[in-house]
């Protein structure tokens, strides 16, 4: 093997070494029936992580300016309980939280296109662990959506 190979390989990832090697792995969401692109497809995860990114801000700036009243090592804590509460309530109701919505995204069951309060929930409090979050499939899933059988989808 040729070194550019191995670098380039190194560099793709384990899914496309892979697939160079024969193995037809399909696209993300396949086995789960979802649509290759478009809506109800798996969302990408700089999508995923950009919602994040808008639900945690605002809930830093719900905590800083009404609770703490400045940023100190308490901020942290109670925007984690904000964001835990705010998903609770959005993602077990209407599917997305206010980041989701922005980036157009929603999160439903598998197979049956809605999300239960009760799923939601077990969602959110893995997600608000962190470390499942951070364990993905190779639909590009995390623990947290496979535990709760969710799967975050575009809209």
């Amino acid at each position: 093997m040729d070194n550019r190979q191995a670098i380039g390989s190194w560099l793709s990832g384990p899914r496309a070494a892979m697939e160079d090697a024969g193995a037809d792995l399909g696209y993300r969401g396949e086995q789960l029936g979802l649509p290759e692109e478009g809506p109800g497809s798996i969302a990408r995860p700089g999508r995923r992580l950009g919602a994040l990114a808008v639900d945690w801000g605002l809930c830093v700036l719900i905590a800083y300016s009404l609770i703490t009243h400045g940023y100190g090592p308490a901020t942290s804590n109670w925007a984690l309980l904000i964001f835990l509460v705010m998903s609770l309530l959005t993602v077990g109701t209407l599917g997305f939280t206010p980041g989701k919505r922005l980036f157009r995204l929603r999160v439903v069951e598998v197979g049956t296109g809605t999300v239960s309060p009760l799923r939601s929930a077990v969602r959110t409090v893995l997600l608000c662990l962190a470390v499942p979050a951070l364990v993905w499939d190779r639909d590009g899933r995390g623990l947290h959506d496979r535990v709760a059988r969710t799967v975050e989808v575009r809209s």
